[in-house]
């Protein structure tokens, strides 16, 4: 009993307990129409009259102000009437930076990133951390400890491209309960082994998947979930094809499976079959992304260039 007094006292001294959060001061800065642009710098100190000029130089110096949705330090950097300029006054813009996952889109409700290959999607059994989920929820509580993040969709560690997370609870629901009515165009970009005999097709099977979580092809329905893919030959060069891959379903390592059981396994793909791997990797990539917003009902559509590695190879 006198242990738990103490710490009871202990947690209530003064400095003890968290500090409530206070969310961060952001001043818009105007700029007049005129025929030229001006210098950030010099439109800050006009639309901050009531500043001390080293206040304002501050915001600029220690990232703090930000121009159409890029932090800058630049006191040079010209400006028009057309510039979104935000000033946090509070502290630092925090800002998203990482090399093997890259924000492409943020709003209030959903965050779109290019996820680099090798990088696992959400977490596993054995690994928690350093995730795109938990990369992302670290840079959101940054921001604000009562954000949120859910997960919509996973791209297989192998897989490059364009991925969707949720930031709110709503957000979620819409896309998963409504994903083929909402999702319009999920490509990918793929560099398979040979050239396929036609210029394009359709692959149709059941997926399922034994006990060393390998995915396979049946064609009994009642094994498997039925899979989709329709594929288009792009080019073909050095005994490689680069095929443009579309889904009509979403099923674990499905392009993989479809371009194995055509006889083409994807570069790289020693899992299924690939004999080589010219890019020291498996050649997948979500290129386009294309939905209904879950709460704007916006078209978005997004695409980013293939990995120069595809490029080169083909």
């Amino acid at each position: 009993m006198a242990n738990f007094r103490k710490r009871k006292q202990l947690s209530q001294k003064p400095g003890a307990e968290r500090a409530p959060f206070r969310p961060d001061i952001i001043v818009r800065v105007n700029v007049p129409q005129s025929d030229a642009p001006v210098g950030l710098l010099e439109a800050m100190y006009a639309a901050m009259p009531d500043r001390k000029r080293v206040t304002v130089k501050d915001f600029l110096k220690y990232g703090q102000v930000m121009v159409d949705g890029q932090v800058t330090t630049r006191f040079d950097q010209p400006v028009t009437a057309a510039s979104k300029i935000e000033v946090n006054t509070s502290r630092q813009w925090q800002v998203f930076s990482n090399p093997r996952l890259k924000i492409v889109y943020e709003d209030d409700d959903i965050i779109v990133v290019n996820k680099g290959y090798g990088l696992l999607s959400v977490s596993t059994d054995r690994v928690k951390e350093g995730t795109a989920y938990s990369l992302l929820r670290d840079y959101l509580k940054r921001k604000d400890p009562r954000n949120m993040l859910f997960i919509v969709h996973r791209l297989d560690r192998n897989t490059s491209g364009l991925m969707m997370f949720a930031k709110s609870a709503k957000a979620k629901e819409e896309m998963q309960h409504n994903w083929n009515n909402m999702v319009m165009d999920r490509r990918y970009a793929a560099i398979v082994e040979g050239t396929p005999e036609n210029e394009q097709g359709t692959q149709k099977s059941y997926l399922a998947e034994n006990s060393q979580m390998t995915v396979y092809s049946t064609d009994n329905p009642e094994e498997g979930k039925l899979a989709v893919t329709r594929w288009r030959v792009i080019k073909s060069r050095n005994g490689y094809s680069l095929v443009d891959v579309t889904l009509d379903t979403g099923r674990k390592n499905q392009i993989r499976v479809h371009m194995a059981d055509m006889g083409h396994p994807i570069a790289g793909d020693r899992k299924y079959g690939a004999r080589t791997s010219p890019m020291h990797r498996v050649a997948l990539h979500a290129r386009t992304l294309r939905f209904i917003h879950p709460i704007t009902r916006a078209d978005m559509n997004f695409e980013i260039p293939l990995p120069a590695s595809f490029s080169r190879l083909v």
